[in-house]
């Protein structure tokens, strides 16, 4: 999972290997403030789950799959 402060700002990785639990389905999206996203439930260990909330709240985060 990438974190970006910014559309224009470089992203920095969050998280990885890390495993969906849950992907809403296609039309299910959240949109608001110019944004537009979708909430996907991840499983991941305390320490990650952390990480993530730190930088959920000053970041937009973004799926990548491999």
């Amino acid at each position: 999972m990438l974190a970006s402060a910014s559309k224009s700002a470089s992203a920095r990785v969050v998280a990885t290997n890390v495993r969906v639990a849950h992907v809403p389905k296609y039309g299910d999206t959240v949109s608001g403030g110019g944004a537009e996203g979708a909430l996907i439930v991840v499983v991941v260990p305390r320490r990650t789950a952390a990480a993530l909330a730190g930088a959920a709240a000053k970041s937009r985060l973004a799926v990548t799959l491999c």
